[in-house]
């Protein structure tokens, strides 16, 4: 015989699920009271609405970092994990904030591939939830040993980085993560930026100088100093360091004996 559906039967469903009460009413009902078939029923729905929302671009989002000490004193360990949703305002919505804490934390225990098999059972339910497409976004683990240092920083759940450094200090890798956050460079060093790159960006500043009435010696002193100052200003070792102007970043890892190993980022 079918269950007695009660007050307290569905308040039950909607804790163990945080779907709303008259979904969780509708669910019971189809399942004549039966917990488990309605359970079975809301996660079929869930992926149905995820399907259906699936196209709908995803224009905002947040992203987390968490670390933890790793056994044996063998150095730390770090993830980072960003969420996709439509609007900001589902961004900032409890329901989604925990979760991308939760993909985060299973990403920190269990590895970024367990983390990306369970997502999506743990995506579904939100998206039925809060009415918008949601999506896993970028993930990355980072693991430090011997002799190094992780540093993480994260800006208004919208950038975050993870700075891995060989030398240094735990305060120094931070420190690094918050410039690159704030300052965005492109390349860590000048050895990155690539023979096409440069004639690209030649060409851009060669149309500009050729506008100019001067001697050619005069505009290819002009030219020089362009192109000098564009990459300068996107790449880390020849940026002013963010917390002291008078310094570059490369002059201060020189400085503490540091090299920058890997450097994760993202931002929503």
């Amino acid at each position: 015989m079918p269950l007695s559906i009660t007050t307290e039967i569905i308040k039950e469903l909607r804790d163990a699920t945080g779907i709303s009460v008259m979904q969780c009413k509708h669910a019971l009902e189809e399942a004549e009271g039966d917990m488990k078939k309605a359970l079975a029923i809301l996660k079929k729905t869930s992926s149905d609405i995820a399907l259906k929302k699936g196209s709908r671009e995803v224009k905002d989002g947040a992203v987390t970092i968490k670390l933890k000490d790793l056994p044996a004193q063998a150095g730390k360990k770090a993830v980072l994990v960003s969420l996709l949703c439509e609007t900001d305002f589902v961004a900032r919505n409890e329901d989604f904030t925990t979760l991308l804490g939760k993909l985060a934390d299973i990403a920190l225990s269990k590895g970024l591939e367990k983390m990306k098999v369970l997502a999506k059972d743990l995506i579904d339910p939100i998206i039925q939830k809060t009415g918008e497409n949601i999506q896993l976004g970028d993930a990355y683990e980072v693991s430090n040993k011997d002799k190094g240092y992780l540093g993480s920083y994260v800006h208004n759940n919208k950038i975050a980085v993870i700075t891995s450094l060989e030398g240094g200090s735990a305060e120094l890798a931070r420190d690094i993560a918050m410039h690159i956050a704030a300052m965005k460079p492109e390349y860590i060093t000048s050895e990155e930026i690539t023979p096409d790159t440069k004639q690209t960006i030649t060409e851009v500043f060669q149309k500009e100088i050729a506008l100019i009435d001067k001697p050619e010696e005069i505009k290819k002193k002009i030219l020089d100093g362009k192109i000098g100052t564009y990459f300068k200003e996107k790449t880390l070792s020849e940026q002013a360091f963010i917390k002291d102007s008078g310094e570059t970043v490369g002059h201060l890892l020189q400085k503490n004996k540091a090299k920058i190993k890997e450097i994760r980022q993202c931002s929503v």
